[in-house]
């Protein structure tokens, strides 16, 4: 399921939805409990989880990026900087399982805007996987699956 992609005032929003079969408390935990983050996302870890505390992002070349957390609402929401935008997660309970909302405000686009969508449409695929006991054995090849499609949606955004 593609985001949906819109032109706000100050920017564009993106937003991800997943309804999955598992509770909000299993689905809170891929996302902040740093053994469970790096399954799916081996370069973040929570260092300080609490609102204006800090996500560190591993640059992978000895260096660290600090996000700080925008909003904080345990089992609910996650709210982070990333870059000069922001991330943010939202868990809604349903009857059965819960439905995961991820939401990237961004200011402006740019050249690397469609690697980003790509990337968070995949990592929410091997966070639903995961919880289903399953793996994407080729989280590369789902991305370039994935990328074209994302460069389209910005273009007929910002046409």
């Amino acid at each position: 399921m593609i985001a949906e992609l819109k032109q706000v005032n100050n920017g564009y929003i993106a937003t991800f939805e997943r309804p999955l079969d598992h509770s909000v408390g299993q689905v809170w935990a891929m996302l902040t409990d740093n053994e469970k983050l790096k399954e799916w996302f081996s370069e973040l870890l929570i260092e300080d989880l609490r609102e204006g505390g800090v996500i560190k992002f591993d640059m992978q070349d000895g260096t660290f990026e600090e996000m700080k957390i925008l909003e904080l609402k345990m089992e609910s929401v996650l709210e982070f900087t990333w870059d000069k935008d922001a991330v943010r997660f939202e868990l809604y309970p349903k009857q059965v399982g819960c439905l995961l909302v991820l939401k990237e405000k961004m200011n402006t686009m740019t050249d690397h805007t469609p690697r980003d969508l790509a990337g968070w449409h995949v990592c929410l695929d091997v966070i639903q996987a995961l919880l289903a006991g399953k793996s994407i054995e080729d989280r590369k090849a789902d991305w370039e699956k994935w990328y074209p499609k994302y460069v389209q949606v910005i273009k007929e955004v910002t046409a």
